[in-house]
């Protein structure tokens, strides 16, 4: 059986990256110009990643499914990304970072991770400056911060609402600028459907040239996975469309261990579902609650208009029940805040099941501070309004625009309604201090790792973690393996493990096109997204789970039966991609079910209905449960647990308090 070995460094926990990067093996430059790395997606780990490793000399390929690697799904984050600077002077440190989040993954994550996240964070905004990423900035020219759930200080860094947008420009523009200088061979639309594995180490993948449907072999001596997270496999999640979980799995089932499935993030402020014919949701950035007030009518089953009900017949429930952080509770505390107000009866909208997030107060407050600026006495009600309005365009401007598409109403003028839906998978390919997989040589970044997120991240954490990862972990961590591989010459990829691993791969394509059923590929994610979010959603239940591990199991073996794929193999075929990338989901999805039925208690995302306090909060077993679930593919529907145990040596360990 294998053993989990985190690798962490011994020392003090502010001196283990410090000292782990003074005495890590090193590769000299020439021998870094012999060495080949295969770097699969292209978002902000991805970039970033192959963009440093380049630099340093590495021969870097790079494979992304979609048409320019400025497309990654890294691309839709909106709010902002956290950093330890302390500008406001409001108390934040590296080691209040750490704890944040620590506390905010409810006491589930690896303290030597987090704590090198939280060390590396400021490197990361000073890095993105250089590089000409627009963060906002105050008056006076110095750049701007805003809070977000979880925390009581400002650190998180923003440029208007498309925050990731400009961080992956960033990071792309370093990427290329390595693809100009021949360091880096960039595949776009090519997709990973397998891991090449060679005497227990990982060489190199198969990869799908996704416009002429060809199978191709690279080698590599490493290869990198910054492929995400896997949230569709609710089917309407916040995600891109093509994100999955493909390439993780195809690692999982060659020997990588998956690492706390169930740990799935809800994200509190999205526009609600409309109707069945949906195929994805909307995110509303979290940094609207820095400014909006949520609120549902006191009165069940209210029917008017939100503008019609009076201040004293407004719940805010958030503030009421978490007096301390108010709105800006984790987003896992949100959530399920939400819910129970909209099963309550309490929901607004035609469906109920929305609550109200209200700009109202934001922009009074906002227009009295700008007509003081402004030296105007005596303004207006109107003139406030208009000024308010002003600074709250130039703040959140293209999400209200956004929201104004989409729902047809005016976010300056009545509040959003917003729902919980899937955003952020904290669960992955469990990795070790050296972002290392169980398969020697192969290792996951960003979302696609088990995360140092715990049960839950915080806001604007993700994009600290990807660049983290890419720009100033694995530049480091790599070189401890590759140092050992250096008299590794390039393999053939006519070998024979190559042209098997092809062989398999095709095998797989061909059985998906033979057979010919009735059904879309749709019609099956549409039905496992549904089991999954009504009975591994925002609450499970030991009931609930054993009923969608047996349905899931139906699923699959009707999916295998009876799933329509038109068009052919060797050409242009999407729906072919979705029929992989669902055969995978079928698979991941019975693995959810069962870690959260393995996990007999309640933290952070992962809500176990028996597991919680008298006043509805998550309720942990510290004894049995402070460990990650790391699971071993062992054939299908097979899996065994491993388990690391996760010790806490420079935080007191307790129950989550908001309020």
């Amino acid at each position: 059986m294998t053993k989990l070995d985190a690798k962490i460094p011994e020392g003090s926990l502010a001196e283990k990256w410090t000292k782990y990067r003074s005495s890590v093996s090193l590769v000299n430059p020439a021998n870094k110009r012999n060495l080949e790395v295969v770097i699969v997606g292209s978002g902000l780990a991805g970039a970033s990643a192959a963009a440093s490793l380049a630099e340093l000399g590495y021969k870097v390929k790079v494979f992304c499914f979609q048409d320019s690697p400025r497309r990654a799904h890294s691309i839709a984050a909106q709010g902002g990304i956290n950093a330890a600077k302390n500008y406001q002077n409001d108390g934040d440190s590296t080691f209040r970072l750490f704890y944040d989040t620590i506390k905010g993954g409810d006491y589930r994550a690896r303290e030597a991770n987090v704590h090198r996240l939280a060390e590396v964070s400021g490197n990361i905004i000073d890095q993105c400056v250089a590089q000409g990423v627009p963060f906002a900035r105050e008056y006076g020219g110095l750049l701007s911060n805003r809070s977000f759930g979880g925390t009581q200080v400002q650190r998180t860094f923003y440029a208007a609402g498309q925050t990731g947008q400009q961080l992956l420009l960033g990071a792309y523009s370093a990427l290329q600028r390595q693809v100009g200088m021949g360091n880096v061979e960039l595949f776009t639309r090519h997709e990973m459907l397998d891991v090449v594995v060679v005497d227990g180490k990982a060489r190199g993948i198969i990869a799908r040239d996704l416009v002429s449907g060809e199978l191709e072999r690279h080698f590599g001596h490493a290869v990198l996975l910054c492929t995400g997270g896997y949230g569709n496999v609710f089917y309407l999640s916040t995600n891109a469309m093509g994100s999955n979980v493909t390439a993780a799995w195809k690692a999982h089932k060659k020997g990588a261990f998956f690492a706390n499935p169930c740990y799935t993030q809800i994200h509190p402020t999205c526009i609600p579902v409309s109707g069945d014919h949906q195929s994805k949701l909307t995110l509303m950035s979290e940094s609207l609650r820095n400014d909006g007030r949520i609120w549902v009518p006191k009165k069940k089953d209210d029917t008017r208009k939100a503008n019609e009900i009076p201040e004293d017949e407004r719940d805010y429930y958030l503030e009421r029940r978490y007096p301390a952080f108010g709105n800006l509770v984790p987003r896992d505390i949100a959530s399920r805040a939400a819910k129970e107000r909209c099963d309550a009866g309490y929901g607004v909208g035609t469906s109920k099941m929305a609550v109200y997030l209200d700009f109202a107060a934001a922009i009074i407050r906002y227009g009295k501070a700008e007509a003081n600026k402004r030296n105007i006495h005596h303004a207006s009600d109107e003139e406030i309004q208009l000024m308010g309005k002003e600074v709250v365009k130039e703040k959140y401007g293209n999400l209200f625009d956004m929201y104004k598409q989409i729902t047809g109403e005016d976010p300056y003028e009545l509040p959003m309604r917003i729902y919980p839906a899937v955003h952020y998978t904290m669960g992955g390919l469990w990795v070790d201090y050296n972002l290392m997989t169980t398969v020697p040589g192969l290792y996951a970044l960003g979302e696609a790792n088990f995360s140092d997120h715990g049960a839950n991240r915080l806001g604007a954490s993700a994009l600290m973690q990807g660049l983290a990862d890419g720009y100033f972990v694995i530049p480091y961590t790599i070189g401890a393996y590759l140092a050992s591989e250096i008299r590794t010459p390039a393999m053939s990829t006519d070998s024979e493990v190559f042209v098997n691993a092809e062989k398999a791969v095709k095998d797989q394509i061909e059985k998906l096109m033979n057979i010919r059923g009735t059904k879309s590929v749709d019609y099956f994610h549409k039905k496992l997204g549904l089991i999954m979010w009504n009975k591994c959603g925002m609450a499970r239940n030991e009931a609930g789970l054993k009923m969608a591990i047996a349905e899931i199991q139906e699923l699959r073996k009707e999916f295998w039966s009876d799933v329509r794929i038109p068009g052919e193999a060797n050409n242009l075929n999407p729906e072919l991609e979705k029929a992989g990338r669902v055969a995978d989901f079928l698979e991941l999805g019975e693995l959810m079910c069962k870690d959260a039925l393995e996990r007999q208690e309640s933290c952070g995302g992962h809500f176990r209905e028996e597991y919680q306090t008298e006043d509805g909060e998550a309720l942990r077993d510290d004894d049995k449960f402070a460990y990650v679930a790391a699971w071993e593919f062992q054939g299908e529907s097979k899996f065994e647990l491993h388990k690391e145990e996760l010790k806490f040596e420079n935080i007191k360990i307790a129950q989550r308090s908001y309020k």
